[in-house]
């Protein structure tokens, strides 16, 4: 029995344009500047042409999202990737603009999505969100010492509606983000600073950002833990450096 051959590293062509959109609420979440600084000098130094809208109402992160996919799909050469950040005080499945309304997190994620954004079809679309997902606040728990393609030549190659994207949450469902009042979110720093002095696919990164969980932080004089969510349907490795 001859041994199966090992698998081709497939990357994506980071060759093209790069694209980024931050829509932030600054409104009542002190320390939003100071992750808005750090994105901008991440994106700078990624080579990525970096938008910003802060203060956005509900409708203003549908328009803006809608406006981008609209730049993308218009833009003169090929493009590569693109980042959404979206910061806002929330809840499961949505944020609040700053007029206090509602917008869901699934509306502003389908803008992009392959039936959508023709530029961006089977190219990597990234999301990360900084907002909390529910009421809950994590104490921590001591612990102890103790792809598969089935395309017949026959047939024309389709991809699915949602393939290609990459969900980074700042917390699990159902619990608080947490964000300090001068030195922003523990999750933006750690994030910019592992994708800006790291190297390697965008997974393994993100593996060293979800170790801020040995971080401990206080609130309400009690200590809490807090861990990112990483939700991916990318099918190839994405390197940003």
């Amino acid at each position: 029995m001859s041994n199966p051959r090992p698998l081709q590293e497939e990357r994506y062509d980071m060759s093209g344009a790069r694209l980024a959109l931050t829509l932030c609420v600054t409104k009542a979440r002190e320390g939003s500047e100071a992750d808005l600084d750090a994105l901008e000098r991440m994106f700078q130094q990624l080579g990525f042409e970096s938008t910003v809208k802060r203060d956005p109402t509900a409708q203003q992160f549908q328009e803006e999202l809608e406006k981008f996919q609209q730049t993308i799909d218009a833009w003169k050469d090929p493009v590569s990737c693109a980042f959404v950040v979206l910061m806002a005080h929330g809840d499961e499945g949505v944020l609040k603009g700053e007029d206090e309304e509602m917008v869901k997190l699934e509306d502003l994620f389908e803008v992009l999505n392959n039936k959508n954004c023709k530029a961006l079809r089977a190219k990597p679309k990234v999301y990360i969100v900084q907002a909390c997902r529910g009421e809950h606040r994590d104490l921590g728990e001591t612990v102890g010492e103790d792809q598969v393609m089935m395309i017949t030549r026959d047939s024309p190659q389709t991809i699915p509606t949602y393939t290609d994207t990459l969900h980074v949450y700042s917390t699990v469902e159902g619990y608080i983000a947490y964000r300090h009042d001068q030195e922003g979110s523990c999750f933006i720093q750690t994030l910019t600073d592992v994708f800006m002095n790291r190297t390697g696919p965008i997974l393994e990164l993100l593996t060293e950002v979800t170790r801020m969980a040995e971080a401990e932080l206080f609130q309400e004089g009690k200590a809490r833990k807090v861990n990112p969510e990483i939700q991916s349907t990318l099918r190839k490795r994405l390197y940003l450096q």
